[in-house]
């Protein structure tokens, strides 16, 4: 492998009905719910930010799942699909077979109305990954910058850092109480922002401290995920701004204040 190169690892998704085994409200706005089963066998997630997608139970209290085509998922006709979510999965134990999900409590969406009331014995389906981006472990310092949306995967990458990594991690949170322990063997600083009540689609909490960011010595990648607007223009900022090269940025929109937004 090159200096710096990020792998992009292609797999094959396929569809699981797990169980949750327990759930816990990890701070006031995250809820961690467990899933296991023997359909678990095989999972496979090899980077911090890998999605998986989420599939509940429509109206009906049915699961209707997409045939995977190759024009794209299609749903059985006269049948209402099963809402789904994408969500990063946030720790997985081959061992004691069991997949770690976080949920950021918020709305009323499908995702959030389940993790919230879930209970021992709840079934859900999970698809996935797809495919994983696999970040160069060669860098000087790695610069992780996300929303609560973005903790779980934040918190993945840091506990998989090697000691001897550096990485700044500018983490914005709807409160002081949901700051969470953030485990790593690397060399690690964390900035936490409170918004406490101020919109997050509308905060420049992260945007500002990125402004006054002070770059690492060194190579540095830069991790953002946010609403997608946000991510968006952080990541114009980065690479026009800061100098630092598109190859070594990885910006993702993990939601959209407006729904209707195209990319």
């Amino acid at each position: 492998m090159s200096q710096h190169e990020t792998q992009l690892i292609r797999m094959t998704p396929r569809f699981r009905q797990l169980q949750v085994l327990r759930s816990e409200r990890l701070t006031p706005n995250m809820q961690r719910v467990v899933v296991g089963g023997g359909a678990l066998e095989g999972f496979d997630s090899r980077s911090p930010d890998d999605h998986v997608k989420l599939f509940f139970t429509n109206a009906e209290g049915e699961f209707v799942l997409p045939e995977l085509t190759e024009h794209g998922p299609r749903y059985p006709e006269g049948k209402q699909p099963s809402p789904a979510r994408d969500y990063t999965p946030r720790f997985y134990d081959a061992d004691a077979g069991e997949l770690v999900l976080d949920f950021v409590l918020h709305g009323d969406g499908p995702a959030t109305s389940w993790a919230a009331n879930a209970k021992v014995g709840d079934a859900l389906v999970v698809a996935g990954p797809r495919g994983s981006h696999v970040v160069a472990d060669d860098f000087d310092c790695y610069v992780l910058i996300g929303d609560e949306t973005a903790l779980p995967a934040i918190a993945r990458r840091l506990e998989e850092l090697p000691e001897g990594a550096v990485a700044e991690v500018f983490i914005e949170i709807p409160e002081e109480g949901d700051r969470q322990p953030l485990e790593s063997a690397a060399q690690v600083t964390v900035s936490w922002f409170e918004r406490n009540g101020f919109d997050a689609a509308s905060s420049t909490l992260l945007e500002d401290a990125l402004v006054d960011f002070e770059q690492p010595d060194g190579d540095a990648h830069y991790w953002i995920a946010t609403e997608s607007k946000r991510a968006r223009m952080m990541r114009k900022f980065v690479e026009g701004h800061l100098q630092v090269p598109k190859e070594w940025i990885r910006a993702t929109g993990y939601w959209k204040a407006d729904p209707n937004e195209m990319e």
